[in-house]
């Protein structure tokens, strides 16, 4: 069942201290091709354990750049995704970290802090100076990775302080 509450935002201030960039040997990055629909919505799949379909989260939003959805490969094939999204109604200068998975089975080697922070890199590239970025509260180790990264979390609403408190509990445990 999914979760109907509102997504918790972080913010990071800014991109200007970026770690360098390494990717893990055996592996590499990319940005999205032609025929990486599927690719995309597995990765993103496994990642969120529920359908998501690429045009409504990606595809069919302006602006669609195939530059700014980037790809960890693993022989080839896409083990890892984030977006370098940007979203209309916010700060030109602040990019959106957006769909970041990774697979399990490459779990252990640090493949979503890297593809995160490759999106982050791109948006650091464009001229964004800040990004934000919406999750869930049982997304957990997406949201170590974030902290690590130097996001922040933004108190949006009356529940999110709470919600905070227990996030930042299970994490601790």
């Amino acid at each position: 069942m999914r979760d109907e509450r509102s997504k918790l935002v972080m913010k990071k201030d800014t991109l200007a201290d970026l770690p360098q960039l390494n990717i893990p040997e055996g592996y590499s990055l990319r940005s999205f091709q032609s025929g990486d629909v599927t690719e995309w919505e597995h990765v993103i799949r496994i990642s969120f354990a529920r359908e998501i379909a690429f045009g409504d989260k990606i595809g069919f939003q302006p602006p669609f750049l195939p530059e700014k959805i980037l790809f960890l490969c693993y022989q080839g094939l896409a083990v890892a995704t984030a977006v370098a999204w940007e979203k209309e109604d916010r700060d030109i200068n602040c990019g959106y970290l957006h769909m970041v998975g990774a697979l399990p089975g490459h779990s252990g080697k640090g493949l979503g802090y890297t593809i995160a922070l490759a999106a982050l890199h791109r948006m650091r590239d464009e001229g964004k100076q800040a990004a934000l970025l919406e999750t869930d509260d049982f997304r957990l180790p997406a949201i170590a990775i974030y902290l690590r990264l130097g996001f922040v979390p933004l108190f949006m609403e009356d529940g999110h302080s709470g919600r905070w408190e227990k996030v930042f509990n299970q994490l601790m445990s």
